[in-house]
């Protein structure tokens, strides 16, 4: 039984995973991957079987907790687990599967996506179905779960994933262990493997590291050097970081967009052209550690909730760091999107277009016509009062609006209702002319 009709082959709404424990070896060289999931939930509804979604890899042996093997059959997106007894509603449930082969990326209608060999190393990108590239899971981003990555791969390489880290090496093979107790969507676990060194990053009280290509070293530290402070700026307008930790890749390797996963944030060497040529981007990744990653998604459908957020986030960091205010940026975003086909509803966009980049601009530019309206006091105490009260869980586009209203305390449905139930763009409210500073 799907859990989301834009990934309807995606996930079984029947079963909640609490844990997933990885215990994966790799092969650079060969792209050979062989490993053991443990996977513990709990179900819904009384069933007989389990779904696990697993793509391009190939699972040899199932248990039922301690016991023996189990049958299972395995499709192209799936692997169902027959059970002995049937689980009742609420009973627990762990299994544990062996699994290999190569993996690589999914085709899908947003491109490749998942498991991706780099020139030399690996890139993972699941966002929103890539996750059974390289584990079996339940793909849903309702569904979250707490992780424990164990990871071997040849000692050259630097391994990083997000919560805390130890590492042992061996016989020219080093072991990576990443435990991360905050519940985590399956699309933002993540593993990137590369030859990288490392820097520390100075935030308050959060763990910060920068990855990179020694050849690259003099532009990463220049176009992440205001990190810290971006950090304290968001911090400040959003409330308290969500996690313990951020952690930053940039790849030897361009990549197309840089990407956001728990706790980390992947650019590509063409995000690092020492001259900050993509801060507005590093501003992005950052924010969706609130927004995304701490208050994650019910439905895809609910898209803008991370998007336009991030963006709105990109042009709050411009204004503090002393380029266009937030306000000249939302004009500028209006005007554009004003002279571009008016055929998408930002509440229901549908999955072909949900990573359209004009969802990221109104949904942006929805959140600055709801500060225009209700004044800046009462707006950011929304955000901060979001941010805190779904933090760690998922929210929906309903919640949102029942907080802003119960906030604000203003009548905001019809506001609510023109920017994101219907497709032609409405004007910015007309207090736009009192410039809002923060």
């Amino acid at each position: 039984m799907s859990g989301d009709p834009y990934v309807a082959q995606s996930g079984d709404a029947n079963i909640s995973v609490d844990h997933y424990e990885l215990e994966l070896d790799y092969k650079v060289t060969t792209n050979r991957l062989s490993g053991t999931a443990v996977v513990r939930g709990h179900v819904r509804a009384a069933t007989s079987a389990l779904s696990f979604d697993l793509v391009g890899l190939r699972a040899s042996r199932v248990r039922l907790g301690s016991g023996k093997s189990v049958p299972f059959r395995q499709s192209d997106r799936k692997l169902r687990v027959s059970l002995g007894t049937p689980l009742a509603a609420g009973d627990a449930f762990a299994v544990t599967i062996a699994y290999a082969g190569a993996p690589r990326p999914r085709r899908s209608r947003w491109g490749t996506i998942g498991w991706e060999e780099l020139e030399d190393g690996v890139i993972i990108a699941s966002q929103p179905t890539g996750a059974p590239t390289w584990f079996p899971c339940n793909d849903l981003p309702s569904d979250k779960a707490t992780y424990r990555l164990t990871f071997t791969t040849d000692s050259a390489y630097t391994v990083v994933a997000g919560g805390t880290t130890s590492r042992s090496t061996r016989g020219g093979r080093t072991t990576w262990i990443f435990d991360r107790d905050i519940p985590t969507a399956t699309y933002l676990a993540t593993v990137q493997i590369g030859r990288y060194v490392a820097t520390p990053l100075e935030f308050a009280g959060v763990v910060g590291e920068l990855h990179y290509p020694r050849a690259l070293e003099s532009r990463v530290l220049a176009d992440f050097a205001d990190l810290p402070e971006m950090m304290r700026v968001f911090e400040e307008t959003f409330g308290g970081y969500p996690l313990p930790d951020y952690r930053v890749v940039v790849t030897e390797d361009e990549l197309e967009i840089p990407l956001e996963a728990q706790g980390v944030g992947i650019f590509g060497a063409n995000h690092a052209d020492g001259e900050g040529g993509s801060e507005r981007l590093v501003a992005h990744e950052l924010a969706h550690q609130w927004f995304g990653n701490s208050v994650g998604l019910a439905q895809w459908r609910d898209i803008w909730l991370n998007e336009g957020f991030a963006c709105y986030a990109e042009w709050i960091w411009s204004e503090r760091s002393g380029g266009a205010s937030t306000h000249d940026e939302a004009v500028a975003h209006h005007r554009r999107l004003a002279s571009l086909d008016q055929d998408i509803i930002l509440g229901e966009p549908g999955p072909d277009l949900m990573f359209d980049d004009r969802i990221y601009k109104r949904g942006a530019l929805t959140l600055h016509a709801v500060r225009l309206t209700v004044g800046d006091e009462s707006f950011f105490r929304l955000l901060r009062t979001w941010a805190e009260r779904f933090r760690w869980t998922t929210a929906t586009t309903g919640d949102f609006i029942a907080l802003a209203e119960e906030i604000t305390g203003a009548p905001l449905a019809e506001l609510f209702h023109a920017w994101l139930d219907a497709a032609p763009l409405p004007a910015l409210p007309r207090s736009q002319q009192r410039r809002p500073r923060r």
